[in-house]
C-alpha cells in the first residue's frame, strides 16, 4: 500500500512539474503585427529592434515573413538564425552560447545540438577510427540552420527576409512553427 501511495505521489509531482513548465514564462514576440510579420522597410529589410535594447538583453525573438527568428548579440556581433533547431525544433532562443573550437555556437536546450552562430553549421565531436590513437575532434555536418543577414542602421537592427530559393534543414521546423498555437515561439 505504501508503494502505491509513493507511486501516486511521484506521478502527481511529475504532473505539477509538467504543468509549471507548460504554463511558465513565454518569450514575447514584440515585433509581430496582425499580419504575422514585423515592420518591413521600403528596402525590404525588417525592423527587429533598437540596437541598445538587443545589446542589453543579448537576444530577442521576432517574426520575419511569418518565420520565427532569434537575434543574438554575442561578443560585439549580431547574429540571426531560425529560432527552431534543425534537429527536432528545439527553441534556440533558450539555448546557451558556447565557444567550440574558436566558434561561437548556440546549444539547443532539448538535445544539445551545437550550431555555429556565424554560418549555421551543425557541429559534432567525432573520431577517425583509422587513426592509431583516435582522439575526438569537432567536425562539421554542413550548414543545417538558416542564418539571416543583420543590418545596423542609425541604432536600429534589421534583418533581411530569407532567400527561400535555397533550403536548409531548419526550414522544416520554421514552417511547422509558423502558425502559432501549441507550436508557438518559446514553447
Amino acid at each position: 500500500m505504501l508503494d502505491l501511495i509513493i507511486l501516486s505521489l511521484h506521478y502527481f509531482i511529475c504532473f505539477l512539474i509538467s504543468l509549471a513548465i507548460w504554463c511558465g514564462p513565454k518569450d514575447v514576440d514584440l515585433h509581430s503585427s496582425g499580419t504575422g510579420g514585423a515592420e518591413t522597410e521600403p528596402d525590404g529589410l525588417v525592423f527587429i529592434g533598437k540596437e541598445e535594447d538587443i545589446k542589453k538583453s543579448q537576444r530577442i525573438t521576432a517574426k520575419v515573413d511569418g518565420r520565427e527568428i532569434v537575434v543574438f548579440y554575442h561578443e560585439g556581433k549580431f547574429h540571426a538564425l531560425d529560432s527552431r533547431c534543425y534537429h527536432e525544433g528545439g527553441p534556440l532562443c533558450r539555448g546557451e552560447i558556447e565557444d567550440i573550437d574558436g566558434q561561437a555556437c548556440i546549444v539547443c536546450p532539448w538535445h544539445k545540438f551545437k550550431i555555429t552562430l556565424e554560418t549555421g553549421e551543425g557541429l559534432y565531436e567525432g573520431i577517425n577510427p583509422l587513426e592509431p590513437s583516435p582522439t575526438p575532434k569537432w567536425q562539421s555536418k554542413g550548414v543545417k540552420q538558416r542564418i539571416h543577414k543583420v543590418t545596423i542602421d542609425n541604432g536600429n537592427v534589421y534583418v533581411s527576409p530569407p532567400d527561400l530559393s535555397v533550403s536548409f534543414d531548419s526550414d522544416y521546423y520554421a514552417d511547422k512553427y509558423k502558425n502559432g498555437g501549441e507550436l508557438a515561439m518559446g514553447k
